[in-house]
């Protein structure tokens, strides 16, 4: 049991790791809601803590899940102590956890959460659907983070805020995206500012839509959460794609010019930081996206532009009739493994392929070196079939 502090509301908490399980009296889904991965963004647990002790269990369809995240930095208020647990989660890393020397905090937190996912998915039914709440360091509207599934957008459309696609190629070894290569449901809600108490009140609401689209739990105030996310998003609802990120190098030195909000515009050549005493100007325009104004954090931040609804019909049928399959018939490309998850792209052989196609066709990008990229399908490792049955889908 640790105690977490809102600066919003100027009040604690106290909360475990599992801040409550609720098992309905009728089978349903399964909802996996997490708070407070990183240590200062306590608005996720505050809202789960809120909304889990208001559920009436016999009107509960499936089952409830909300977890605590990093409870040691939650209980000092710090992003992190001595690692990002945002960034741990990769294949390697959980592969080699049980023999890791503990020679960090956060090595206990991920063997933890590990865990109980892994007797999650052992022991409770599906479908499964699994939402990290998030806040960011600067003024933003509440959005959604996903990696590019089929699944996760139709999901994702139901509810009104923006949706941002592409983060996981830009980051290494976030949570969802441990899950989503598992084939199911994930997505991220950045809900506001750190320290702003509507950056609770959003969570509470998503929490309540996210219980009310999978028919887990019905709310008799559904149309007020729909409204009250809706106004904070300013009515925008489109999708938008990362296009660029500015990383911060260990070493350098990072200063974010100060007034800038997520989803602002910027156009190529403005100003954004100083970076290691000298200004960065975007290289980009486009819209910028959480940009940094905490110490902790190796993204300074994003460039972001709207995707056209003509591409996302065409990238939804190219993956219907997959496509891709044509790619390996091609010089310079090959399925890295038989589960043909993967491809390997020899960029000088391929010099005719560039992202975009690859992203229409649900692909993300990592450059293994400078002539080779290692390309992840996430259609291939979804679990649709899991979620063809639910109401949102069809």
């Amino acid at each position: 049991m640790i105690e977490v502090y809102s600066k919003a509301l100027q009040e604690s908490i106290s909360v475990e790791r599992i801040i409550k399980k609720i098992k309905g009296t009728q089978e349903g889904p399964t909802m996996v809601f997490f708070g407070g991965i990183h240590g200062n963004e306590s608005a996720g647990v505050f809202a789960l803590e809120k909304v889990l002790k208001t559920i009436d269990q016999t009107n509960v369809k499936g089952t409830i899940y909300g977890i605590t995240g990093n409870l040691n930095a939650l209980e000092q208020g710090k992003r992190y102590i001595d690692a990002d647990l945002n960034r741990l989660w990769t294949f390697d890393q959980l592969a080699m956890l049980d023999m890791t020397p503990k020679k960090h905090s956060e090595t206990q937190e991920q063997i933890d959460i590990y865990n109980i996912l892994k007797d999650i998915l052992k022991t409770e039914k599906g479908p499964f659907y699994f939402i990290d709440l998030h806040t960011t360091s600067s003024k933003t509207l509440p959005f959604i983070t996903i990696n590019d599934a089929l699944i996760n957008r139709k999901f994702s459309k139901l509810f009104p805020v923006p949706i941002v696609l592409g983060i996981e190629e830009y980051l290494h070894g976030p949570l969802l995206s441990y899950v989503n290569e598992l084939g199911y449901v994930s997505l991220g809600f950045e809900s506001g500012q750190h320290n702003d108490k509507k950056s609770i009140t959003n969570n509470i609401a998503f929490i309540n839509l996210a219980l009310h689209f999978t028919s887990v739990y019905q709310s008799e105030e559904i149309e007020k959460y729909k409204k009250q996310l809706q106004k904070a998003a300013e009515g925008l609802s489109d999708m938008f794609e990362v296009i660029h990120l500015h990383r911060i190098l260990n070493g350098d030195t990072f200063e974010m010019q100060l007034g800038y909000k997520s989803f602002e515009d910027v156009k190529r050549g403005n100003v954004l930081a100083l970076y290691n005493n000298e200004e960065l100007k975007s290289r980009y325009s486009g819209k910028i996206f959480m940009p940094l104004y905490q110490e902790k954090g190796k993204e300074g931040f994003f460039i972001i532009r709207r995707i056209r609804p003509f591409f996302l019909k065409l990238s939804e049928w190219l993956r219907y009739i997959r496509a891709d399959k044509l790619f390996v018939l091609m010089p310079g490309i090959t399925w890295e493994n038989k589960r043909k998850e993967v491809l390997r792209v020899n960029l000088l052989v391929a010099k005719f392929l560039a992202k975009p196609i690859f992203h229409l066709l649900g692909y993300r990008s990592r450059q293994l070196d400078a002539s080779h990229l290692r390309i992840s399908n996430r259609e291939r490792a979804a679990k649709f079939k899991m979620y063809k049955n639910e109401a949102w889908y069809k």
